[in-house]
């Protein structure tokens, strides 16, 4: 049995049949050169019959750096009116003019019978005529047979004919596809079982919907019965519940049974994927998602920590960097010791667990978290914490008070915020104001106006996104607030956090850590 596996990725086309995933013409053809790169061996770009913005794209990518050879367009088998010849959705196929074309034909009886409305018999000429058309013009004609598993299960001998039919045209892969998602593995495992003692050695492929959460496991099970062919989406986009996710079959094919999927020294790119295609579509990064996911390797739990500080392998099923990935720990009112020492190390401070400045940290933490500090995206309040607790924290300046004046006058416009600031630098006092819009973008603004003269590289600071969250939802406007705030410069992108019933004041705190960070961490560029 070959161990090489061709990935057919369908992102493009069935991907974007998400109520949430929406591409341009641009966002897929950098999406296409990006999986081409990575090693998929058929990107299918869309169904050139059905709208512009696919006609649009398979002229685009022409002009990009995708081979032709990898791009692949879909549509259906001929109309039952029609002659291939005359049927406009086949001619659109052609015109397109790549090498790999799929169609989709009616595999379940009953949507021969009740959407179709023709003969059984009708249907299998259809399928039969259509392939041979197309495999006649292209290289490789691909056919899926639509509703496989349920019309297996509802006619099992039609269901085989239709493949037959495909078979004498030359298909040159026949793609059963669970459409509806809801077939179980060990199921789906038994049919393709049956099927093959009628198909022999003919290429099979499989295409699974992931309505019951199995489509992952189930394009997996294909493969180990068989399957030379895997369609799937990146991230698991599709209509519903989505397709099944490549980058998660793909890592479980080459890691755990050893099949070739991409080349292995494109297997580490497989993060920088799932996250381009998700920044392309405006999409938020699912942190939770196998393999590829901020949170696939993170831990939490002190015992965990202790763990992995020995052996990696006792809480990671996997070497984290082999799919472009990387253990993280985290800190909260779970932490131990070992949590601690691990972060230490990353801070650059070489401490001994044995330190009783560690046990202060750990007592800090979890009297902050319990007031609803969070630290998981605020590494650099943690960074911060943990150096003021154990005393290797120089101050660069005393926040003294600050006032934040918010008016709307219906005069000038809209409303506007002026925040006043006493800062103390040394023996220094600066008294400031600024305007802003809105009441954070004016302490921002009036901080950074004291403190530039002193600390001029301030200026490279940006502030990148700001998020809000209410902890208590039964005290309305008096329930507590806590503020995540993200800052980058020219090198780096830190988190800080603050809490308060006070907004401004969550706020003001996390923007204070976040320019008291960047100060430190020039600092110790400089040293």
């Amino acid at each position: 049995m070959s161990k090489k596996i061709e990935i057919y990725d369908t992102t493009l086309r069935d991907g974007t049949q998400s109520e949430d995933v929406n591409f341009t013409i641009a966002d897929k053809v950098k999406i296409a050169e990006a999986l081409c790169d990575f090693g998929i061996r058929y990107i299918e770009g869309g169904w050139p019959g059905s709208n512009p913005r696919d006609i649009g794209f398979f002229k685009a990518v022409k002009e990009s750096s995708a081979p032709v050879d990898c791009i692949a367009a879909f549509g259906s088998t001929r109309r039952a009116k029609r002659t291939c010849d005359t049927d406009e959705n086949i001619q659109a196929l052609l015109e397109v003019e790549v090498p790999n074309l799929t169609i989709f034909g009616k595999t379940w009886d009953l949507h021969v019978r009740e959407a179709l409305k023709i003969e059984l018999e009708h249907n299998l000429e259809i399928i039969n005529d259509s392939v041979a058309y197309l495999k006649s013009k292209v290289d490789r004609a691909f056919y899926d047979a639509e509703h496989f598993f349920d019309g297996y299960k509802a006619n099992k001998e039609y269901a085989l004919k239709t493949l037959k039919a495909a078979m004498e045209a030359k298909a040159d892969c026949l793609i059963l596809c669970d459409t509806n998602g809801g077939t179980m593995p060990q199921e789906l495992a038994d049919i393709i079982t049956e099927v093959k003692k009628v198909t022999g050695d003919y290429p099979l492929g499989i295409h699974c919907h992931n309505d019951s959460d199995c489509a992952v496991a189930n394009s997996v099970m294909a493969v180990i019965n068989g399957i030379t062919q895997v369609q799937g989406t990146i991230n698991g986009y599709g209509e519903r519940c989505g397709n099944a996710n490549l980058c998660s079959v793909i890592p479980n094919l080459q890691l755990k049974y050893g099949y070739e999927c991409v080349p292995a020294d494109k297997l580490n790119r497989l993060r920088i994927v799932s996250r381009y295609v998700n920044e392309l579509g405006n999409l938020k990064h699912n942190i939770h998602q196998p393999y590829v996911g901020r949170a696939a390797f993170a831990h939490k739990g002190g015992v965990h920590v202790s763990a992995i500080l020995k052996n990696s392998k006792t809480y990671e099923h996997i070497e984290p960097e082999l799919v472009g990935n990387k253990q993280r720990v985290l800190l909260s009112d779970l932490s131990g010791k070992s949590n601690l020492v691990y972060k230490a190390k990353d801070f650059g401070l070489d401490i001994d667990s044995n330190d009783p400045k560690i046990n202060a940290v750990i007592e800090n933490l979890k009297e902050l978290e319990n007031k609803g500090f969070q630290y998981e995206g605020a590494e650099a309040s943690f960074e911060l914490l943990m150096r003021k607790t154990m005393g290797t924290f120089t101050p660069f300046f005393d926040s003294i008070s600050y006032r934040v004046l918010d008016e709307k006058n219906d005069c000038t416009g809209g409303p506007t915020a002026e925040a006043t600031v006493m800062i103390e630098v040394g023996e220094e006092y600066e008294h400031t104001a600024a305007a802003g819009n809105g009441p954070v973008n004016a302490l921002d603004k009036a901080v950074r106006k004291a403190l530039i003269k002193f600390y001029p590289s301030l200026s490279d600071m940006e502030l990148v996104d700001y998020k809000v969250r209410i902890l208590s939802s039964t005290e309305g406007t008096e329930a507590v607030t806590r503020v995540l705030i993200e800052t980058k410069d020219k090198e780096h992108t830190w988190g800080t956090v603050g809490v308060a019933a006070n907004i401004v004041d969550a706020s003001y705190q996390a923007l204070m850590d976040s320019i008291e960070y960047k100060l430190m961490k020039d600092k110790e560029k400089s040293n």
